[in-house]
């Protein structure tokens, strides 16, 4: 199979330091070095691997609206570790997200928006007596 790993998402933005704020602080990905592209943006490291490639472009740009008429990201997905403390930083940060357990595969998705309502989600190993609860925020 020629497909082993997943090396980046590309996402426009029209809130560049709102996302990477949201990337930095709630999934702990670390900003880092970009080339010289003649339009703005940044790269956030998952890691030594440049994972969420970010591109700045105004409000106006005709960027299609989402839902069944526009064309939008359904999802994109990271592997984690430390189930538990990841909730509680969401939590912490007062993001909401869905629990999912997916028994047939051993793994909990934590399902989650960044703050362009882009849809992630984090695959984690199952934790005992981890608080599987839908997290609304405050």
């Amino acid at each position: 199979m020629p497909v082993k790993d997943l090396d980046h998402v590309n996402l426009r933005t029209a809130n560049l330091a709102g996302m990477i704020a949201f990337y930095e602080k709630v999934l702990g990905l670390t900003l880092g070095p970009r080339p010289a592209f003649g339009f703005d943006g940044a790269w956030l490291y998952c890691g030594e691997r440049a994972t969420v490639h970010l591109i700045a472009v105004p409000q106006a740009a005709g960027i299609p609206d989402s839902g069944p008429a526009g064309l939008q990201l359904e999802h994109f997905a990271f592997t984690g570790e430390g189930l538990t403390d990841f909730m509680a930083q969401l939590r912490h940060h007062k993001v909401p997200y869905r629990p999912v357990e997916i028994q047939d595969f051993n793994i909990v998705q934590i399902n989650l928006h960044d703050v362009d309502g882009n849809h992630i989600h984090i695959d984690f190993a199952p934790e005992d007596g981890a608080d599987l609860s839908v997290y609304e925020g405050d």
